[in-house]
């Protein structure tokens, strides 16, 4: 089931049929830390298996950012890949994204949204994102060696 977030000037949706799979390849293989250089297959598979947000604006129909989740629908979400283009920066568009992605998964169920940032703690927290209250309790697994 799509779902679409109005806005003053931006459109905010589910509807993977919206998504420009090619633009969203080049923002975060060219322009996010976090994904600089990850090859345009694996984020088909990415954008396959999750659930996506686009956010498109209202006169082009131009998508100008961009968020996936990771989740079951029902007990855990990873949010992450969370892009505003350069050209929509500055009005807010990160904090609405983020606050669709959180009120399409509250009523799934999931006890807790996970994220994991370098430099936008700010604008996770507006929206109630918090630090770890018991970091030690979490775990990872490198499965391939840093390049």
């Amino acid at each position: 089931m799509t779902e679409t977030t109005t806005s003053a000037a931006y459109d905010i949706s589910t509807d993977p049929a919206r998504l420009d799979a090619e633009r969203i390849h080049r923002w975060l293989s060219t322009d996010a830390y976090w994904a600089l250089g990850r090859a345009r297959d694996v984020q088909d598979r990415a954008i396959a298996g999750s659930l996506n947000f686009g956010v498109y604006d209202r006169t082009s129909g131009e998508q100008v950012a961009y968020a996936r989740v990771v989740t079951d629908h029902a007990t855990f979400a990873w949010l992450c890949d969370v892009y505003v283009a350069p050209v929509a920066r500055g009005k807010g568009l990160g904090t609405e994204l983020v606050i669709a992605a959180r009120d399409h998964l509250a009523p799934l169920g999931p006890r807790r949204v996970m994220l994991a940032t370098e430099d936008a703690h700010g604008v996770y927290e507006k929206v109630g994102f918090k630090s770890l209250e018991n970091p030690s309790m979490w775990m990872s697994l490198d499965l391939q060696a840093p390049s």
